[in-house]
């Protein structure tokens, strides 16, 4: 019976978990440039005194699928969206150097150029974007950021920084639990000249919502199945009881 219970109650917190990362995925479909992480089951046997003789389940999350979502014009000179598996650098808030593809940039009142999460933007050099006043922006293919100063001629712009654009290899990067992607060993990777971004887009989510709810309607279904294999051990426990004091 314990067997039985015990099963059963690891399959239902598994499958608990599975559904959160399923959720979290649908909570972001409206999130600019977010990735849909991956989830999966996994058969993990127990070790300990005595015989490995059980075998519970294991959700994870093995990776994170990378695919692009669907570039959507703005007209804003300030957004931008990366193609191919380029991402833009910022600064995370725990003071890390991180990587994103949410690259809806806004300038606070300081003259700070920071991404639509609040997070500041790393130049070339791996310094924060600091803007002196401007009356006009615009961002290059290549980064370059050019402005035309307060009180300029029309015709008069000056370049005052690149925006730093790294191109990951999905082997040693991940997923932090901030949703910012990471380097192994917190490596900081140097700028790829070849990366390229658009003015004027955004780019959307990549979660699939039917997917989504189909995965988490399944889910529900195998959460059902296990609160019933419980009830039903409680169930053949209550009537071996009833045996042994008849």
């Amino acid at each position: 019976m314990d067997k039985v219970l015990f099963l059963a109650m690891s399959g239902a917190k598994q499958t608990m978990l599975s559904q959160q990362a399923h959720a979290n995925n649908l909570a972001n479909i409206s999130s600019t440039g977010f990735k849909a992480d991956l989830e999966q089951a996994r058969a993990m046997q127990v070790f300990g005194e005595g015989h490995p003789s059980r075998v519970y389940s294991l959700s994870e999350r093995p990776a994170t699928d990378r695919t692009a979502g669907t570039f959507l014009e703005t007209g804003r000179n300030l957004d931008v969206a990366l193609g191919g598996d380029n991402w833009l650098a910022v600064q995370a808030k725990d003071g890390t150097e991180s990587y994103t593809r949410s690259a809806e940039l806004h300038v606070t009142a300081q003259g700070l150029l920071i991404n639509g999460s609040g997070l500041p933007v790393l130049d070339a050099g791996g310094n924060a974007v600091q803007l002196p006043p401007f009356e006009q922006i615009e961002i290059a293919a290549d980064g370059s950021i050019s402005i035309r100063p307060e009180g300029s001629t029309a015709s008069e712009l000056l370049l005052v920084a690149q925006l730093k654009m790294v191109t990951l290899d999905p082997q040693n990067t991940y997923k932090g639990i901030d949703g910012l992607m990471k380097v192994d060993g917190g490596e900081i990777l140097e700028a790829d000249p070849n990366a390229v971004l658009q003015s004027g887009f955004v780019e959307s989510s990549n979660v699939n919502a039917v997917h989504e709810l189909t995965n988490i309607i399944s889910l529900s279904r195998q959460f059902e199945m296990n609160i019933k294999m419980m009830k039903t051990a409680e169930e053949n426990s209550t009537a071996a009881a009833k045996i042994l004091q008849s």
